[in-house]
């Protein structure tokens, strides 16, 4: 597959997640709908971002869950069944700094070794941006609330609790990177 076409992205992340897990999917279509309104800031990835932001979370799928770490389990799904864009499957891997959960996991080599960092700090940041201010259920919320409810939903001293508890300063600069770049956009 050449370049990700969003409206496959959106096929690909319902048929994964709409019935086995109906919350992630409305949380991902929220993202998508995020990304969609903050595409112009990606304008020559716009079609990319989108694809991304509807599948950085495919990875929850029940059947698609071999590590247990859904960034490279998604990331993997993508590249081995449909065989998908190498920077659609590194933003997937990567997103919302993966790399520290998978240090907190033991899979950081891993994950480091098979799909690299995107070399796009704006786009890597964008996605962020998406993923951390929708709410689980798909609407616009803060950053802040956001970090706010994963600490609440996991246990401190559990592999996602460490993990956002040290991403948090990591997540608001680069929430805070996409606002000033939204800000200086033309209206």
């Amino acid at each position: 597959m050449n370049r990700p076409s969003a409206k496959w992205a959106q096929a690909v992340a319902e048929a994964e997640l709409r019935r086995p897990l109906p919350s992630r999917y409305a949380h991902s279509k929220g993202v998508a709908r995020r990304a969609t309104e903050v595409a112009g800031i990606v304008v020559d990835d716009a079609e990319l971002f989108i694809s991304a932001a509807v599948l950085h979370d495919v990875g929850y799928a029940p059947r698609l869950a071999e590590t247990g770490f859904h960034p490279l389990d998604g990331a993997r799904f993508l590249r081995d069944t449909h065989a998908a864009d190498a920077r659609l499957v590194q933003l997937v891997a990567n997103h919302t700094f993966a790399l520290l959960e998978a240090e907190e996991r033991g899979l950081r080599d891993v994950l480091e070794a098979e799909f690299p960092l995107p070399e796009e700090q704006l786009l890597v940041d964008a996605l962020v941006y998406c993923d951390m201010t929708t709410s689980p259920d798909g609407e616009q919320i803060t950053a802040e609330a956001r970090v706010t409810e994963i600490i609440g939903r996991y246990q401190a001293d559990s592999v996602v609790g460490r993990f956002i508890r040290r991403a948090a300063p990591e997540i608001f600069a680069a929430v805070g990177r996409v606002e000033a770049v939204l800000a200086g956009q033309p209206r």
